[in-house]
């Protein structure tokens, strides 16, 4: 019966859109775009964790050919992209659910063999990262960037604006702009990165300033109601982290509010091992606060906390990653409490078509 729901399962009304439960699919790449073109393995994948009233959001998608850094991950810059999308926004729709985009410029996050004509990637900056070593020993490297001059940069905002008209093009019920994890927009946004002078460096406002003009370039283009932003201010990825995260994230509120986008979508402090438990921060409740739509916290939640935080009102949805991956009918599970399938993170982008990717088994398998 549904009054013995508990809240991560009970629905809720975002803007227009009427979700049956709080359980959002976060947004994941899995590098199996070929050609950085969605593939049709995709629609199983995506509709496999489709549920009536449930919001997905995609992997990470590049606005334009400056924008990669990994391989086979998708963009939504060319009619064959968007062309390519549209068969599995469908099958989405088909199960009853909500899809979003999730818009994404790398900026530094590259180097030379992603970037047209193997020019250098762009940045706020020409500080270049440091090779990071990833989850299988091997390390990546990354070419110097080169700094967008100030005339520059409305042409970035335009690919993120043409980029989320694509999406409704396409069929997307919106978009999620991708403000995290060390990527072009957080180059801007954090002092640790950010050396510039002039509109788009030195102060907190002047370093946001670009985030912002996303925001409002794409809010007057397809509408605030289909506009999402993912956030870390906590986050340190590729060497991006910020003085004082929580001023970051406290500023970001309040003038995203004046927009009126849709949802804001923040992702936890990284996890501390405390007594052999997982502890996650709880660091967003200030944020929280402070936003005045709705609001997705993300970062390791498991079922019986992602329900704890929704039935303090700490946020209104959880999003889940590796969880979600390995268990394509997550939100059956939670409501079952049943066991989950364990997650193998070295097939997390493997290109394969299946392995890793849709042959996870259902509950009924």
């Amino acid at each position: 019966m549904a009054e013995d729901k508990i809240s991560l399962l009970k629905p809720y009304k975002m803007g227009e859109f009427n979700l049956s439960h709080r359980v959002v699919l976060a947004p994941l790449t899995r590098s199996r775009s070929y050609g950085n073109v969605p593939q049709p393995h995709a629609i199983l994948y995506y509709s496999q964790r489709t549920t009536k009233g449930g919001l997905l959001i995609t992997e990470a998608t590049g606005v334009s050919n400056t924008a990669q850094g990994y391989p086979n991950t998708p963009g939504i810059w060319t009619k064959e992209q968007v062309e390519a999308w549209k068969p599995i926004v469908e099958a989405v729709h088909d199960k009853g659910g909500i899809l979003f985009c999730q818009l994404w410029h790398v900026g530094r996050v590259s180097n030379y063999g992603y970037q047209p004509n193997g020019e250098a990637p762009i940045s706020s900056t020409d500080k270049p990262i440091s090779p990071q070593e990833l989850h299988d020993d091997a390390i990546e490297e990354y070419s110097p960037p080169r700094r967008l001059s100030t005339e520059e940069i409305p042409l970035i905002i335009n690919d993120f604006r043409l980029a989320a008209r694509n999406s409704i093009e396409a069929g997307f019920d919106g978009v999620e702009i991708h403000g995290a994890h060390g990527y072009i927009i957080e180059q801007f946004m954090k002092d640790s990165v950010n050396d510039r002078t002039g509109e788009y460096g030195g102060s907190l406002e002047n370093r946001c300033r670009f985030a912002l003009k996303v925001v409002e370039a794409i809010a007057d283009e397809i509408g605030a109601e289909r506009v999402g932003i993912r956030l870390s201010p906590f986050a340190d990825h590729m060497d991006c982290w910020d003085s004082n995260p929580m001023q970051l994230g406290l500023y970001l509120m309040q003038e995203l509010n004046k927009y009126g986008i849709l949802y804001c979508h923040m992702v936890e402090p990284r996890m501390s091992i405390a007594d052999e438990r997982r502890n996650i921060p709880h660091r967003l409740l200030p944020m929280r606060k402070a936003f005045t739509r709705t609001f997705i916290a993300a970062g390791g939640y498991d079922r019986d906390e992602g329900n704890d935080v929704v039935d303090e009102g700490y946020t209104d949805l959880v999003a889940y990653g590796r969880l979600f991956l390995s268990n394509p009918d997550l939100v059956k599970r939670f409501e079952l409490n049943a066991a989950l399938n364990k997650y193998n993170m070295f097939t997390f982008t493997t290109p394969h078509p299946v392995v890793g990717y849709t042959d996870y088994p259902l509950l009924d398998e």
